[in-house]
């Protein structure tokens, strides 16, 4: 433990939040000020931490209302945004969180969940196939890592010791936000580089989209009705509940305001017909593939492929050092339909990620254990 001074957590303006995360490499879209406005069932904060009267760190904060009382669960998804390096080698990960456990508790917190989106473990792309060919392996955590970080060990040893709760083992989507997660890395590499890292069939298949003329271009906000079609009959197809269309209205009209860069929408034709269609958010040096759709026609001409290709190329244009395509399971069992969401973005020569996941700390117990019995009894 070190003898640094005392940090402060407080509410910061809009404005201080942004120029809070501007210079940090990676911060989630969810930890930004726009979020706030897209969860608007959700009463939201922005916090700074302070050392002295310099910020150090920034944080969205949502606040989900017990029912019937005036108390609160605060959530963090993918947050906050402060140094956990620096944390982990110190020591000193309450000197950080403290002051953001008495925060929300003079809002009226009875818990606080975060997600830090720190990494604890990596597999390569040849580890991840040997393991899926291998039938005697169905779960990601039992193959071998190729990499674990101290940083991660040291960060889940302090939160245990400071009394949080470690998210639970689940092979499935769970409640929340992705614990492992498919990111190709981008940072020092070519168009030509990425391609080759392609495998055999992706290769194939970008290359069919070209010949069989699907085109891809970016839309606006007039173009998202267009895509809710398609996604709703990707959800059918793929039996999930789709969002409604004001959701995305809402997420396209919050992030462009705070940066037109924040997202974009694929569209992918074929004889002008849509075929498929993205959204892709990115801050600073990391960009995620957030939302896909595509048709039930025209599969053979590849027009997923194509816009995924597209967007890549895009983020790597971009100055990207990761293109983040999101949630995967632990499942490596091929009977498990999740088992190929891996297989696809596997032929990009990506690589599994796992973070620290999702983390609780109960601050009034009882509260925290009836409010958690709600909420899985309406799931």
């Amino acid at each position: 433990m070190t003898n640094a001074p005392a940090l402060t957590v407080r509410t910061i303006s809009r404005e201080e939040h942004l120029a809070a995360i501007t210079d940090r490499p990676s911060v989630s879209f969810l930890q930004t000020p726009a979020w706030a406005q897209v969860k608007k069932e959700w009463k939201a904060e922005s916090v700074g931490w302070f050392d002295g009267d310099t910020i150090v760190g920034a944080g969205l904060v949502l606040y989900r209302q017990a029912p019937r009382l005036r108390r609160y669960l605060a959530y963090l998804p993918e947050g906050p945004a402060i140094d956990w390096e620096a944390a982990a080698k110190a020591g000193d990960l309450r000197r950080w969180l403290d002051p953001l456990v008495s925060h929300v508790k003079e809002y009226g917190a009875f818990g606080l969940r975060m997600g830090p989106t720190v990494v604890t473990r990596v597999w390569e792309n040849a580890t991840l196939k040997a393991a899926l060919a291998d039938e005697q392996i169905k779960r990601l955590g039992d193959v071998p890592a190729d990499e674990t970080t101290e940083i991660g060990n040291s960060l889940a040893r302090q939160l245990r010791d400071a009394g949080w709760r470690p998210p639970p083992d689940s092979e499935g989507f769970a409640a929340g936000q992705p614990r492992h997660v498919f990111q190709l890395p981008l940072h020092g590499k070519s168009e030509d580089d990425v391609l080759r890292g392609f495998n055999q069939l992706w290769r194939r298949n970008v290359k069919k989209a070209t010949k069989s003329g699907v085109v891809v271009t970016q839309g606006s906000g007039a173009d998202l009705t267009a895509f809710h079609e398609l996604y709703v009959e990707t959800a059918h197809r793929d039996n999930f509940t789709p969002r409604p269309l004001g959701y995305f209205q809402g997420m396209w009209e919050a992030m462009q305001a705070e940066s037109p860069d924040r997202i974009r929408l694929y569209l992918a034709h074929h004889e002008g017909d849509l075929v498929a269609a993205t959204t892709m958010t990115r801050v600073g040096t990391h960009a995620w593939y957030s939302y896909g759709a595509s048709s039930n026609a025209k599969r053979e001409v590849r027009a997923s492929n194509a816009v995924q290709w597209q967007m890549i190329s895009d983020a790597l244009a971009d100055g990207c050092d990761v293109y983040d395509m999101r949630g995967i399971t632990d499942t490596l069992d091929e009977s498990d339909p999740h088992a190929g969401l891996i297989r696809f973005k596997l032929g990009t020569g990506g690589r599994a990620v796992e973070y620290l996941g999702e983390w609780d700390l109960p601050i009034s117990g009882l509260l925290y254990k009836a409010f958690d019995l709600y909420m899985k009894r309406r799931s």
